[in-house]
């Protein structure tokens, strides 16, 4: 399961740090790059009632986030009205150490601007990558049987935020915003009812030669609406439903059409098929359809979403409804939130896409299992 999450971190990474790498010859070397801080203050909330830690009065965090403001030297930046790519690390001191310990995540995260002004910039930024905490549910030295909220040290961090910043000169913006971070498993380990913070931050980004890159100007490639028929093949794993408990493999199969509008999104619906290997071990143990355990360890389910372009990378948001259910009922709406990185992307041939998918299904807030896999457009 750790190498679920590196290779989720990568997945990202890859995709949005890489351009920090490359001096295009139309933009000053270093041109828009910068360093940003904040402290960040907020209280960890009750989200469901099975959510039975105490809750710390405050809980402070400290953001440092490397970014670099795109320019146009992809296609697709000013389609997204130059985002800003960044890698963020965030420390968070939840408030009671022996029963949350500690918070250190690593993080890619992309900026979107929604108003901007000569001095005034206003965004929304999302950001996933790996956690490490230092104290989690045991029964084992050091006990702590009372964190029911975080069932190992690795999670996955994911930080959502929106800010107002301010250019006070060419090196030094202000920074005030507001944010939400989440943290679980993914159900790799028991218990995972997952921690949300949300709060506020202040901050400051100094930018060595300017926050303004100048931008290289291009003529816009019109790509046609296309139809697509995809594939996606993907496993997860995830935990038996006691603590300590082992962990089971889960296979899922996705069949889906999509269509592509606006250059920059893919609409699409399809069907997903998945089988548990921990409901088929639990109907044995149960002795639950003797002799039949198997068929009745599937899940199918029907759904739609939209997938959000930038390059290579696609931000993929997924509702569905399910057709079939095993024994063990789950609401009847779930979501997928995740990407693809795009290996192959072609207007023409039997194989116009190929990709890398890291996914997280949820029934609300409430995290089933964290997949990856691979897919294909024919």
């Amino acid at each position: 399961m750790h190498g679920k999450y590196i290779n989720c971190f990568l997945f990202f990474a890859f995709t949005c740090f890489f351009p920090f790498a490359g001096k295009a010859q139309e933009v000053k070397p270093w041109s828009g790059f910068g360093i940003e801080a904040d402290v960040m203050v907020g209280r960890v909330f009750k989200q469901e009632v099975k959510f039975k830690l105490p809750i710390p009065p405050v809980s402070t965090a400290i953001d440092i986030n490397l970014v670099q403001h795109t320019c146009g030297r992809k296609a697709w930046h000013k389609g997204r009205n130059y985002p800003t790519l960044g890698l963020g690390f965030c420390y968070i001191n939840y408030g009671i150490d022996s029963v949350y310990g500690r918070n250190f995540s690593l993080y890619p995260n992309i900026s979107i601007p929604l108003i901007e002004g000569k001095k005034i910039r206003w965004t929304i930024s999302l950001g996933d990558g790996p956690a490490y905490v230092t104290n989690f549910y045991r029964r084992t030295a050091p006990v702590n049987t009372v964190n029911v909220a975080v069932g190992s040290h690795f999670n996955n961090f994911v930080k959502l935020s929106s800010q107002l910043q301010y250019q006070m000169n060419r090196h030094w913006d202000l920074r005030l915003g507001a944010n939400l971070e989440h943290m679980s498993n993914s159900s790799y380990r028991k218990p995972n009812l997952g921690i949300n913070m949300p709060g506020g931050h202040i901050g400051v980004c100094y930018y060595p030669v300017t926050s303004k890159p100048e931008c290289v100007l291009r003529n816009p490639v019109q790509l046609k609406n296309r139809w697509l028929a995809q594939v996606r093949l993907s496993m997860a794993t995830v935990a038996n439903y006691t603590s300590g408990g082992p962990s089971y493999p889960v296979y899922i199969a996705t069949g889906y059409m999509s269509r592509r509008w606006q250059n920059q999104n893919k609409l699409f619906a399809g069907l997903d098929h998945a089988y548990y290997e921990n409901i088929y071990a639990y109907q044995r143990n149960n002795e639950i359809n003797p002799g039949n355990e198997r068929r009745h360890s599937f899940k199918s389910t029907v759904f739609a979403g939209n997938e959000f372009l930038f390059g290579r990378l696609g931000l993929v948001v997924q509702v569905g409804a399910y057709l079939q259910q095993s024994v063990l009922l789950t609401p009847a709406i779930y979501e997928k939130l995740g990407g693809h990185y795009y290996l192959v992307q072609k207007e023409h041939g039997p194989i116009k896409e190929l990709f890398l998918s890291a996914m997280v299904k949820t029934h609300l807030n409430v995290a089933e299992l964290g997949e990856v896999g691979f897919g294909f457009g024919f």
